[in-house]
């Protein structure tokens, strides 16, 4: 059996690991967990329709984006909840540009 995956999608696979980090980039730790779902599921849905527009093969599949955005979603909760959460990078990286001043100044 032969695999063939074009280098939109294998870009998109990698990409989408690392937008947990992106989401804990742009948010703060006071941010609720359902802002955060919902960032990911947009930033999830940019994914799948830009890799199927980004996709070499001619024709634009609107129901393939779909896929591919779902597909974007569940690989990124699952890479943070598998990956990111238990190893202290999702709160490092909402940690990043925190300005919290000493107490008492």
């Amino acid at each position: 059996m032969q695999v063939h995956l074009d280098r939109a999608y294998a870009l998109a696979l990698i990409a989408n690991f690392f937008l947990p980090v992106l989401v804990g980039l742009v948010t703060t730790r006071v941010t609720g967990a359902g802002t955060k779902a919902v960032l990911l599921l947009a930033l999830s849905a940019a994914s799948g329709f830009v890799t199927e527009l980004a996709n070499a093969n001619p024709g634009y599949s609107a129901t393939t984006g779909v896929v591919l955005a779902v597909v974007a979603f569940i690989q990124g909760a699952a890479a943070h909840f598998g990956l990111w959460k238990p190893t202290g990078l999702a709160g490092a990286a909402q940690a990043v540009g925190s300005t919290k001043s000493p107490a008492g100044v």
